[in-house]
C-alpha cells in the first residue's frame, strides 16, 4: 500500500507576473490564501502556473520561493515534468534539493513516445530521485495518454505514487483503480470530475477552481473523504457553471482573469496566452457574480 502524497485538495496555483518577472510578493499572498482556505497541498509550476513559459532558472527560483514561504505548513508539490528526459531529471533533482515534498511529472508532449517509452522515461526518473512522483495525464495538451497496463507497470516502482488524471476517461480510471488497488493513487485533474472520481476511490484533486474558492474545494473533497457524497455533489453542482467558465478559453487565461476581477491583481498570462475575448470575459464575469464572488 502506498500512502497518498496528500488527501483532499491541492491547488495548482497561478504564477503572478509583473513587468515580465514573477511577482513573488503576490505569490506569497496567494499561497497564504490557499493555506487559510484549507488547501492540503500547494502545486507550484504546473500547467496553471505557466511553467512552459518559464526558463529552468526562473522555474526553480519560483519552486524555491514557494517551499520557503510555505515553511512546512502544507505539502509542496513541484512541477518537474518535461518532454526532455534530461531536463526533467535536472528539475526533479533540483526540486528535491530545494525541499519539495513531491513531484508532478507530465507525459512527454510534442515529441511524445510509445507506452514502452513512457515506462522507460518515468522509471528512469523515479530511479534517480527519492521523492514520491505524481504522474500527470492530460492528453488534450500532450497528444498522448497512459493505458491501464502502463499504469500497472509504473505502479510497481516505489517512488511512483499515483497520477493526476485529466483525461476524463472514466473507463481508464476505473480499470486502473481496479487493477492497481492501494498500490497506485489517483487524483482528479478536472474540477468537474472531483466527486465522480472520488466516489470510485480517488484521493482528491489538483485543482484550478481552488485558486478562486480554495475553501469550497477543500470542503467538497473532505465531504468525499468522509463518505458524504450527497453534500459533496451539491457543491460540485453549485459550482459547475463557474468550473466551466474557468475553462472557457485555454487555462490559465480565465482563472487569472477571474482573480484579477476579484481584486487579486495577478497580472496577465505570458504570451502566447493572452486576455480573454470580450464575449467570454462577460460570461466569466456573470459566472463569478452568480457564485457570489463579485458584487
Amino acid at each position: 500500500m502506498k500512502r497518498p502524497v496528500f488527501l483532499g485538495s491541492s491547488t495548482a496555483v497561478v504564477t503572478p507576473f509583473r513587468n515580465g518577472k514573477v511577482d513573488f510578493k503576490k505569490l506569497g499572498e496567494l499561497i497564504d490564501m490557499q493555506i487559510a482556505g484549507g488547501t492540503t497541498a500547494v502545486t507550484i509550476c504546473g500547467t496553471t502556473g505557466e511553467n512552459c513559459t518559464q526558463s529552468i532558472e526562473e522555474h526553480l527560483v519560483t519552486v524555491e520561493f514557494c517551499i520557503k514561504h510555505v515553511n512546512r505548513r502544507v505539502i509542496v508539490i513541484a512541477g518537474s515534468g518535461s518532454n526532455n528526459t534530461r531536463d526533467a531529471l535536472f528539475m526533479s533533482q533540483s526540486a528535491e534539493k530545494l525541499g519539495a515534498d513531491a513531484l508532478l511529472m507530465v507525459t512527454p508532449y510534442y515529441n511524445k513516445t510509445t507506452q514502452r517509452g513512457l515506462v522507460k522515461h518515468f522509471n528512469f526518473l523515479a530511479d534517480r530521485v527519492n521523492l514520491p512522483i505524481i504522474l500527470y495525464n492530460v492528453p488534450s495538451r500532450t497528444g498522448m495518454s497512459f493505458t491501464k497496463d502502463t499504469y500497472v507497470e509504473l505502479s510497481k516502482h516505489p517512488n511512483i505514487n499515483g497520477v493526476k488524471e485529466a483525461s476524463g476517461d472514466f473507463a481508464l480510471i476505473a480499470s486502473t483503480l481496479a487493477a492497481c488497488g492501494d498500490n497506485f493513487n489517483v487524483w482528479s485533474g478536472n474540477d468537474e470530475d472531483i466527486v465522480p472520481l472520488m466516489s470510485i476511490g480517488g484521493k482528491g484533486v489538483i485543482s484550478v477552481l481552488g485558486n478562486v474558492v480554495p475553501s469550497v474545494v477543500a470542503e467538497m473533497t473532505q465531504h468525499c473523504l468522509d463518505g458524504d457524497f450527497k453534500k459533496a455533489a451539491n457543491l460540485q453542482l453549485k459550482y459547475l457553471d463557474l468550473i466551466s467558465s474557468l475553462f472557457i478559453e485555454v487555462n490559465p487565461m480565465p482563472v487569472k482573469t477571474a482573480l484579477n476581477l476579484m481584486g487579486y491583481d495577478v497580472g496577465e498570462p505570458r504570451m502566447p496566452l493572452c486576455d480573454l475575448a470580450p464575449e467570454n470575459l462577460e460570461i466569466l464575469r456573470k459566472s463569478l457574480t452568480d457564485a457570489g464572488l463579485l458584487g
